[in-house]
């Protein structure tokens, strides 16, 4: 199956950071990635340029964000709202 694009994943954290930042279910998860969330939001909107580094902080990100849903695998999601109803 198909990996999500990494455009969609800066895109899917960008909007987790914006609209569930204050939500109880993720606040330990927003606290933790203090870095990979603002920064995908960072590149989603293209205020920087991906770097080796932001690309490993923001897959690093998605992958945890996977782990706390308990999704086992990355099945090529197209929005967050399609990853929470998996």
């Amino acid at each position: 199956m198909a990996e999500t694009e990494f455009t969609v994943k800066t895109e899917m954290l960008a909007d987790l950071w914006l609209n569930y930042k204050d939500d109880p279910e993720f606040l330990d998860f927003i606290s933790y990635n203090d870095l990979g969330l603002p920064l995908s939001y960072m590149l989603a909107n293209l205020i920087v340029l991906p770097t080796p580094l932001a690309t490993t902080f923001v897959e690093e990100t998605f992958v945890l964000l996977l782990a706390a849903m308990e999704i086992p695998e990355d099945e090529g999601f197209e929005s967050l709202d399609d990853l929470f109803s998996t």
